[in-house]
């Protein structure tokens, strides 16, 4: 076993369709972050299915959080507390890790802690670089969010920038579901976009106006209505075109938001901040600004519970643990524990 020496946090993640455990040193150091994906499972609903995700967390949760403590090195002895998002996403997967670190922290008399799961990705970049100092703006683009925080402090956010339909991410399954490209759309229309050698079709950018809100729904029904009228056009070129169009909007808005805060550091969050279009023109853009741009590894963008360990590390030292009655929010907003 590894000498404690340091405070270590076992965290539980299953807010949606992956079911991960982590265990984080002093909120920076990943010992462990053990990922079960459940892609397979819902892709041929073309979405995900919550029973089957709920089902399937009941089951997978036991071997990987023996996998997390095994590849940690750690007992449960050695632990400081033992965390678990306990929103939003889909009431069923939540509750499943919500109940369980619950159990565990009772049977191992540690404290729980309940972590909100869009904080867990501001705290994906405090995980990779410590370095990195508040204030600064963080852009979250996933399936089921897409928004600009302004990160004043830890724990001290505002939400400058939302999106009014369909986050990023929904609307890259959407087009892709349209286009008949499968599920999950995000990583399909990334691969066939950074093939495409022509011009890439030209969509509309929505809400261009400059707001710091974002509406994703106007380009996935261009994508349609173009198809609708040119029916032969090759697939690659429709999605290198939309993907360009998203891509242009995120980044735009972000480094707007940059600018009219004043600040120096922008870091990218979620499941969409895998694309590649999106990292490398975000990075770009930082450059070209002097901005300290982050652009997360891919594995602190999709779902994982380092990223909740880390976040639980820091809430466990400024508000102490959280209450074993405190359930699982699905709705649950930036900034609120419960």
């Amino acid at each position: 076993m590894r000498p404690v020496t340091r405070n270590l946090i076992l965290a539980i993640e299953t807010s949606c369709d992956e079911t991960s455990v982590a265990v984080v040193a002093d909120g920076t150091e990943m010992l462990s972050n053990v990922v079960s994906s459940q892609i397979d499972l819902h892709a041929r609903f073309g979405g995900v299915v919550p029973e089957i995700a709920s089902r399937s967390h009941l089951e997978t949760l036991e071997p990987v959080l023996e996998q997390a403590l095994e590849e940690a090195e750690v007992s449960p002895t050695d632990l400081a507390a033992v965390a678990a998002t306990n929103g939003p996403g889909l009431n069923g997967a939540l509750l499943v890790g919500v109940t369980a670190a619950k159990t565990l922290a009772l049977a191992w008399n540690k404290p729980y802690v309940g972590v909100n799961h869009l904080e867990g990705h501001l705290f994906a970049a405090f995980l990779e670089r410590p370095d990195i100092e508040p204030p600064l703006i963080t852009m979250l683009v996933s399936g089921g969010h897409t928004s600009i925080v302004h990160v004043r402090a830890r724990g001290d956010y505002d939400v400058v920038g939302s999106t009014i339909d369909d986050a990023a991410g929904e609307a890259f399954d959407k087009v892709a579901r349209y286009l008949g490209l499968g599920y999950p759309g995000g990583p399909v229309i990334d691969r066939i976009a950074e093939n495409f050698e022509g011009e890439p079709i030209h969509f509309p950018r929505g809400m261009m106006d400059g707001t710091l809100d974002f509406s994703f729904s106007g380009m996935k029904t261009a994508v349609i209505n173009y198809v609708r009228k040119h029916p032969d056009t090759p697939n690659d070129a429709l999605a290198a075109g939309f993907q360009e169009a998203v891509v242009d909007v995120l980044v735009s808005k972000c480094m707007l938001a940059v600018d009219r805060f004043g600040v120096a550091t922008a870091c990218l969050g979620g499941g969409v901040a895998a694309n590649s279009a999106l990292r490398q023109r975000f990075a770009a853009e930082c450059d070209a600004r002097g901005v300290d741009g982050l652009v997360p590894a891919r594995q602190f963008c999709t779902d994982n519970a380092a990223m909740i360990a880390a976040a639980a590390d820091w809430r466990l030292r400024a508000d102490g643990p959280t209450p074993l009655d405190t359930g699982a929010t699905p709705n649950l907003r930036l900034g609120s524990r419960a």
